[in-house]
């Protein structure tokens, strides 16, 4: 059972204005790694996004921009399996920051611990990060994003424990889930999967 789980937070309302990444390796089903890191997003902070995360200007003052950090996070993510906790945002925030570091995508897929805690545990009335977490005891502190991405990487094994399977894309088609994928040139969303009608009739049969 291997991933990578991340979790970005941003200046303000631009997807490429990260202010901190948290990431967190899973490997066979136990967490081996853990990095944090603070960002100079070279854009202004807005004091909606400064009161959710905690992180000020002067914090990132002197931190690396993410182009200079890309090369350490690009090992980290390339050829891995990234789960996020609503990912279209968290992936969405990579793309940007490449665009505007002029990078090429790194060769990853990606899967949503948000909609398929969704679609698992309906019984709940949100299923935002935090409350995921209290539903599984996972202690957080909401919007530092190594806790956030530890989290994420918690929530992921209690969702996959139950089926007793140890590879996450599997695990995320059983579901009717296909994974999103970032490649160099371009990238694909996370999504329900298409049925093709013939399969339908297939089964019916």
């Amino acid at each position: 059972m291997n991933f990578t789980a991340i979790d970005f937070e941003t200046a303000n309302l631009n997807r490429s204005s990260a202010c901190s990444l948290g990431l967190v390796q899973v490997r066979d089903g136990i967490v081996t790694g853990e990095y944090e890191w603070l960002i100079d997003p070279q854009q202004p902070f807005n004091r909606m996004n400064i009161a959710i995360h905690g992180i000020t200007p002067s914090m990132v003052d002197k931190q690396p921009i993410f182009k200079e950090l890309w090369t350490t996070i690009e090992p980290l993510v390339s050829g891995e399996i990234i789960i996020a906790h609503n990912a279209v945002f968290d992936i969405s925030v990579l793309r940007y920051c490449l665009d505007a570091a002029e990078k090429s995508y790194p060769e990853i897929q990606y899967l949503c611990t948000y909609r398929i805690g969704k679609k698992l545990l309906q019984e709940l009335s949100s299923h935002k990060l935090n409350m995921i977490s209290n539903h599984f005891g996972i202690s957080l502190n909401h919007h530092n994003a190594l806790d956030d991405a530890r989290a994420c990487a918690q929530i992921m094994l209690n969702l996959m424990d139950p089926y007793k399977e140890c590879n996450p894309l599997h695990f995320a088609k059983s579901l009717g889930f296909q994974a999103g994928s970032m490649y160099s040139g371009g990238y694909t969303p996370f999504r329900k999967r298409k049925i093709n009608p013939k399969q339908l009739k297939n089964k019916a049969e």
